[in-house]
């Protein structure tokens, strides 16, 4: 007796299925979708757990449709802002129950247009099927929407046309007319030009402009270039430092910053016009008049030649920033006295800049004249050559050439007199301060100068002292609560900063929690206090003491210190 196969098990389990003979090989062929397989049974519709798929009934006029459907996009996902431009001719998409002519790509005709009405003509056998209507909607409501489309891109291609023909024609362009300068010269500074004083790391101080910085980089580099060309006896000009500058830099570097660097650092090299210079150079003949820069240095007794050593760039550039911050100060200076009320401050104790002055705001340094090369006189006029050939020439030509002039003369018309400029008008108070009193807004002002001169005089020891005094209130809590959970009299230094270091939400050094704890001890020593046994330091705390008054004591010495 052969034993039952588990294939054998399902095919009697599911009526409908014939189970296959065992090792019978069937020829499987691929069925049409116009009629089914010739030898398969019919399935009921609850005999298997997949779906029935409706057997294909294609036309009899036309063909069978494809197998491979197309995909077809929603008409909100064709319609988005996002959609691109429609092509002059679209594929309308196939419908699975449309005839065979009804997938053949059909041409986008315009409302109104033959191709339209021919198109409507050939789709009216099509539309009389509901489903075959609501295929055409949105077939034509994704055309309109890339219709319109269209037109959008067609209206900003023309004004986007228009508006180069303007700019061609040298008229300002539309983003002109709004407000929005366009080009160089009427944009701001990038913002790390405008706020560079506000990126400096470390401590604040007396930070220079950031095109001051520039000028000062290329006076080092200039100075370098020069100092290598001075020391091997070459004829230093300027056509040889600009460009040793710009491949330092990568900046450009023309004679208005060399004349920069002549007014901030006078003395620090001669200019001369000279000509007769070799410069192996096409453009430039050996006539042609050509500024030579000399460095001025001081002769060292015993020395037959001065040398533009690294000790001497050091010292000049340290002179040129110095130069710099002097500059600076001046409009600082303008800038305090200009305030109500006005601030003076000497220039021996300002450690920093006033709050609201703004550094990179200083204009920029007006360049030196330097030497220009002379000017070879030539006539341009009928009276100048009148004047020179005077006396030259006979009478008749003379009185010729001086009618000429006074016929080509135009007069000059007088100048306007300037008319004195509107006096300003007094600048009235902000609505916000209507009907407060005005000695209130003096002292309040005085208050506020006050603070910021103790703030601009204020030494980097001051500063690193108040930054501490400002944490003890916070660490005078943690360390109390130290204290409690505790549950002891005194606890040495290092167990103590090792537990206000875990505590406290600033990373700090020991040895710098230790200065703060010593320095708490220092302003209260009736609450903390400090006792050295043997080699140890240990801290005792007064827990019985009210904690609220003793943050309110450290906020006000962190307050009077402030404004010392």
């Amino acid at each position: 007796m052969a034993q039952p196969r588990l294939t054998d098990f399902f095919a009697r389990r599911r009526p409908g299925l014939r189970a296959v003979p065992p090792r019978v090989k069937q020829a499987w062929r691929t069925p049409s979708p116009a009629k089914p397989a010739a030898g398969a049974p019919a399935r009921t519709p609850g005999s298997s757990r997949k779906r029935a798929r409706p057997p294909a009934e294609p036309a009899r006029d036309h063909p069978a449709p494809p197998a491979r459907r197309r995909l077809r996009l929603p008409a909100d996902a064709v319609s988005g802002p996002t959609a691109p431009p429609a092509p002059a001719a679209l594929a309308v998409p196939a419908d699975t129950s449309a005839p065979a002519d009804a997938t053949a790509p059909a041409v986008l005709a315009v409302p109104g247009s033959p191709e339209q009405a021919s198109l409507s003509a050939g789709l009216q056998p099509c539309l009389a099927t509901p489903e075959k209507k609501t295929s055409s909607k949105v077939t034509f409501s994704e055309l309109k929407s890339c219709l319109q489309r269209a037109r959008e891109l067609g209206t900003r291609a023309q004004e986007l046309r228009a508006s180069a023909q303007r700019k061609d024609a040298g008229e300002p362009s539309v983003l002109e007319d709004q407000g929005h300068p366009a080009g160089p010269c009427g944009e701001k500074a990038p913002a790390y030009q405008r706020f560079h004083a506000l990126a400096q790391p470390g401590p604040p101080g007396l930070v220079l402009p950031y095109k001051y910085q520039v000028l000062a980089e290329m006076f080092r580099s200039m100075d370098a270039i020069v100092g290598l060309l001075y020391n091997r006896s070459e004829t230093v000009t300027f056509a040889k430092v600009k460009q040793g500058v710009q491949d330092m830099m990568h900046k450009c570097f023309e004679e208005r910053n060399v004349g920069q660097i002549r007014a901030v650092y006078p003395t620090s090299y001669r200019f001369r016009q000279e000509r007769n210079i070799p410069t192996f150079k096409d453009g430039v003949k050996r006539s042609d008049y050509q500024l030579t820069i000399e460095p001025l240095l001081d002769h060292e007794a015993g020395s037959s030649a001065p040398q533009l050593t690294a000790s001497k760039l050091l010292q000049r550039r340290r002179l040129f920033s110095q130069n710099l911050v002097k500059r600076v100060l001046e409009h600082h200076s303008a800038f305090l006295a200009s305030l109500n009320p006005p601030v003076v401050v000497p220039e021996d104790q300002l450690t920093r800049w006033h709050p609201r002055f703004n550094v990179d705001s200083v204009p920029d340094i007006e360049p030196a004249e330097l030497p220009q090369p002379p000017t070879v006189e030539k006539p341009a006029t009928a009276q100048e050559v009148l004047a020179r050939a005077r006396g030259l020439l006979s009478p008749r030509m003379e009185k010729a050439l001086s009618d000429l002039a006074q016929r080509t003369a135009k007069p000059s018309s007088p100048g306007s007199p300037g008319s004195d400029p509107p006096a300003t008008p007094p600048a009235n108070p902000p609505a916000a301060l209507k009907g407060v009193s005005q000695d209130l807004l003096e002292r309040i002002r005085c208050k506020e100068a006050r603070k910021q001169l103790a703030q601009m005089t204020r030494r980097p020891e001051q500063e690193q002292r108040l930054q501490r005094l400002e944490r003890l209130p916070e660490l005078a809590r943690v360390l109390r609560s130290i204290f409690v959970s505790e549950r002891k009299p005194a606890l040495p230094m290092d167990v103590a900063c090792s537990r206000l270091l875990g505590s406290y939400p600033v990373a700090l050094s020991p040895g710098e929690m230790e200065k703060h704890v010593q320095l708490l001890s220092e302003l209260l020593p009736d609450w903390l206090s400090l006792h050295r046994v043997r080699a140890d330091t240990y801290i005792k705390l007064d827990k019985a003491a009210d904690l609220a008054g003793v943050l309110t004591r450290l906020a006000c010495l962190a307050r009077a210190e402030a404004v010392l």
